[in-house]
């Protein structure tokens, strides 16, 4: 099942602003996908006030996960509050491992 990681980082100083877009924009992505999990994880850097941000994104119960057309509704929905990121949203896929019995 393909799941997405998500990583970029947000000056601390627009930290709050931050938060509340991304919650806002995966409260409204799970409310038009079902089955979406989507998450946020943060991380304090020791460089100069910037914090790094991961997003993750995968579908429960599907065997395909997150396709192309969603891959390009979160990046579309992120659009809207690009000018808080430091750098560029950096997106990455991978492939979840069967599990063994």
């Amino acid at each position: 099942m393909r799941e997405l990681f998500v990583y970029y980082r947000i000056r601390k100083a627009d930290a709050v602003a931050a938060r509340e877009a991304v919650s806002g924009m995966q409260s409204e992505l799970r409310l038009s996908q079902t089955g979406l999990r989507a998450r946020l994880f943060t991380r304090q850097s020791v460089d100069g006030g910037l914090q790094t941000w991961m997003e993750t994104y995968s579908l429960a119960g599907g065997k395909q996960g997150i396709d192309a057309d969603l891959e390009a509704a979160i990046e579309a929905a992120a659009a809207a509050w690009s000018h808080l990121i430091d750098g560029t949203r950096h997106v990455e896929a991978f492939e979840a491992e069967a599990r063994s019995s």
